[in-house]
C-alpha cells in the first residue's frame, strides 16, 4: 500500500506556507500601477486611492487598486 502524496504550497523564506496578499505598500502599489510611489501618496491624500494606517505603515487593499483601476476606466 502506498502513502497518498501531500500536496503543500511553496514555502516563505521563513518556512511558511505562502498567503495570498491581502494588502500592499505604497512602493508594491506603484509597480502594480506602473507610477511612481510619489503618485500613490498624492492619490491616497486626493482620496482617489484607499488604504489604511497599520502602525507607521500604510496598507492599500488589493481591492482598493482593483477598484481605482475600474473607476479610472471609467473616466477615460
Amino acid at each position: 500500500m502506498t502513502t497518498p502524496a501531500i500536496i503543500a504550497r511553496p514555502a516563505s523564506p521563513r518556512g511558511v506556507a505562502a498567503l495570498e496578499k491581502r494588502s500592499v505598500r505604497p512602493a508594491e502599489a506603484a509597480e502594480l500601477l506602473g507610477i511612481c510611489r510619489d503618485t500613490v501618496y498624492v492619490l491616497m491624500r486626493a482620496g482617489r486611492l484607499r488604504s489604511v494606517k497599520a502602525g507607521r505603515a500604510r496598507l492599500i487593499p488589493v481591492t482598493a487598486i482593483e477598484e481605482f483601476l475600474t473607476s479610472e476606466e471609467g473616466m477615460a
